[in-house]
């Protein structure tokens, strides 16, 4: 049985001081949770002060991005030693905004995924139609290249998949129970003719719009094995609610 994660991405939110007092805040009200795994993914600037303050808690570490190589003359980017370095056990690739803002293809992001497995961080990789795309009747073709691509030479024991429908992240806007069904089990069966058995050890996430109101429907569609959460993951009461959704209390 696979256990949920339930990720935080903070995105481009919380100064170091403010990540301190969410985690402090934070983690006693998860200290009777046991079957379901918590992760938080804050900005690069706060990775180091998170680790500190997560010390103990049970709760993972994880970073937004990742580049692919191991170190040179690339101003600005972040390796996935230095990552490894700062206590993170995942990293998040493939989100939307990469592929949307800064022009990330399937190719750099397999890189980047194979390249984090390497130094052994596990990889939550982000796949998902635009909204044109599904209205065309386009989503398969996209959730097939997506994954086929992003998953190339994955270690299938370090991957997350999770489907973000690009139409539902930060609008308000989220999947009907079907359509999120529709898409995991697509997504599972990719995988199934990729890794065969070990499949069924890939945890499937959804993410677009997740919040304390809806958790509860989506965390418990079959297919659905926990959430990567953006802005209802920023307060610690809104995130505590999404985490009890899944009936992850002793």
């Amino acid at each position: 049985m696979r256990t949920p994660l339930i990720a935080a991405n903070w995105k481009m939110n919380k100064t170091t001081e403010e990540t301190r007092d969410f985690i402090i805040q934070f983690s006693p009200m998860v200290k009777d949770i046991n079957n379901v795994e918590i992760l938080i993914a804050p900005p690069f600037t706060s990775l180091a002060v998170a680790a500190k303050y997560l010390k103990g808690t049970g709760i993972k570490l994880g970073a937004q991005n990742v580049f692919y190589e191991r170190s040179g003359a690339y101003t600005g980017e972040i390796s996935p030693s230095m990552l490894k370095d700062c206590g993170c056990d995942y990293v998040i690739v493939g989100h939307s905004e990469r592929r949307q803002y800064f022009h990330e293809t399937d190719a750099i992001i397999n890189k980047k995924l194979s390249a984090a497995q390497e130094v052994g961080l596990s990889v939550i990789l982000c796949v998902g139609e635009s909204l044109e795309q599904r209205e065309e009747g386009k989503t398969f073709d996209v959730l097939k290249t997506q994954v086929s691509r992003g998953i190339e030479g994955a270690q299938p024991a370090m991957l997350v998949i999770a489907y973000e429908p690009v139409w539902a992240i930060g609008t308000g806007r989220t999947a009907t129970p079907e359509q999120i069904q529709e898409a995991h089990g697509f997504i599972r069966n990719m995988l199934r003719e990729t890794f065969k058995e070990r499949a069924d050890e890939i945890r499937i996430l959804y993410g677009g719009s997740v919040n304390a109101e809806n958790a509860h429907t989506i965390l418990n569609i079959e297919d659905v094995d926990g959430a990567l959460v953006g802005g209802a993951s920023l307060k610690p009461d809104s995130f505590i609610k999404i985490i009890k959704a899944k009936g992850a209390m002793k």
